[in-house]
C-alpha cells in the first residue's frame, strides 16, 4: 500500500483503497463525488487544511450545492442556542451561495440558513443510510452543529462559528455590515481601492483582513498579494500604490485557486509550493533567497500573522 492512497470504508464489504488524487479531485473540484461512501476523515483533511478564505468557501459551497440543492431534506438537526427545536424536514435547498466567508443555504420556504466556518468549522459529507444518519455517523458527535440529510447524502457541519435562520429577504441584516465580496460578480476594485486608501495610516495588512472593508480575504491572500506588490504588511494603507490593481490581482488569485485541482495561491498544487510567502517563515524567498519573516497586523488579541520578504517588500 503506497503513501499516496486514501482509505475508504464500505459498510457492506471489506475496506477499499482509493487513489488519493481521485479523492482530492472529487472533493476539491467541481466534478462528481466519488461513488459510494467518502471517508469523513479524508473530507475533513481536504476541507480543513486551508484557513477559510474566499476560494476555500467557494469550494465548500460547490460541494454542498452538489449534494443538497434540489433534494428534499428527510432529516435535520440544528444544535445551536437560537435554533433548538427548529425542524427543516420536508423543505428543499433551492440554492447555495457565499458572501465573503459566509455560506448561505436558501430554502424552499423563503428562509435562509447562514453558517460561517470561522477557524475550526468543517463540513463532512457521508452517504446517507435510509435517509437518516447512521448510529456511528459524525452527526451524532457533540461537535456537530448542523445535520442536513437527503435520501442520498448526509451533510454535517462541525464546530461552525455561526448559524442563523432568517427570512431570505432579511439576509442583508446578517451580512450588511460587510464590505464588497472580492469574489462576487460585479466587484468594483476602484471604489473598494478608494475605501482602502481611506483607512489612512492603518496597516494595509489589517485593512485587507477587515471584512467590513472588503470581504473574502484572509492571511494567505493578504500575504501573497502584498508579496507581488512589493509592499510590507505594516505599510500605511494610504501609501499603497494602485490599491485597485492589488485587489484585482488578489481576486484573480482566488478564482484561479477555485478552478485548480486543489487550493493554491501560486497555480502550483504541489505540497510546499502553493504559496510564495504565507506560512514560509525562515524559509528562503523563492525570488531572492532572503528568509521569509512574519509580523503581526491588527489589534491584539485579534491580530494575525502576515508573512513577507524583507528584501522583495522593503517598505
Amino acid at each position: 500500500m503506497g503513501p499516496r492512497t486514501a482509505q475508504r470504508r464500505n459498510t457492506h464489504g471489506p475496506v477499499r483503497w482509493v487513489p488519493l488524487p481521485r479523492v482530492l479531485h472529487g472533493l476539491c473540484q467541481g466534478d462528481a463525488l466519488p461513488a459510494g461512501r467518502v471517508a469523513g476523515h479524508k473530507l475533513r483533511r481536504v476541507l480543513s487544511r486551508l484557513v477559510p478564505e474566499g476560494d476555500f468557501v467557494r469550494r465548500v459551497v460547490k460541494r454542498l450545492d452538489q449534494v443538497l440543492t434540489g433534494a428534499p431534506l428527510t432529516y435535520t438537526l440544528l444544535r445551536w442556542p437560537t435554533l433548538g427545536g427548529v425542524d427543516l424536514t420536508g423543505l428543499t435547498v433551492t440554492a447555495i451561495d457565499a458572501f465573503g466567508k459566509h455560506i448561505l443555504m436558501h430554502l424552499s420556504d423563503a428562509r435562509t440558513l447562514r453558517t460561517h466556518l470561522r477557524m475550526d468549522g468543517t463540513y463532512y459529507i457521508e452517504h446517507a443510510d435510509a435517509g437518516r444518519p447512521a448510529r456511528d455517523s459524525r452527526a451524532q458527535r457533540w461537535t456537530s452543529r448542523a445535520v442536513l440529510v437527503t435520501n442520498e447524502w448526509t451533510v454535517i457541519g462541525h464546530r461552525l462559528g455561526m448559524a442563523d435562520l432568517v427570512r431570505t429577504r432579511d439576509v442583508r441584516r446578517l451580512i450588511g455590515h460587510l464590505g464588497p465580496d472580492i469574489m462576487a460578480d460585479g466587484f468594483d476594485p476602484i471604489s473598494t481601492g478608494e475605501a482602502i486608501a481611506a483607512q489612512g495610516e492603518r496597516a494595509i495588512g489589517a485593512t485587507l483582513l477587515d471584512q467590513t472593508v472588503v470581504a473574502g480575504i484572509g492571511t494567505i491572500y493578504l500575504a501573497e498579494g502584498l508579496f507581488e506588490w512589493g509592499v510590507r504588511p505594516d505599510r500605511a494603507s494610504d501609501a499603497v500604490p494602485d490599491p485597485a490593481g492589488l485587489l484585482q490581482y488578489i481576486r484573480e488569485l482566488l478564482w484561479r485557486s477555485v478552478r485548480a485541482r486543489t487550493g493554491t495561491a501560486t497555480g502550483d498544487t504541489r505540497r510546499g509550493f502553493t504559496t510564495l510567502a504565507h506560512g514560509r517563515e525562515h524559509q528562503p524567498c523563492r525570488r531572492c533567497r532572503t528568509p521569509i519573516t512574519v509580523c503581526r497586523v491588527g489589534t491584539p488579541p485579534l491580530d494575525r500573522p502576515a508573512f513577507y520578504c524583507p528584501q522583495c517588500q522593503p517598505d
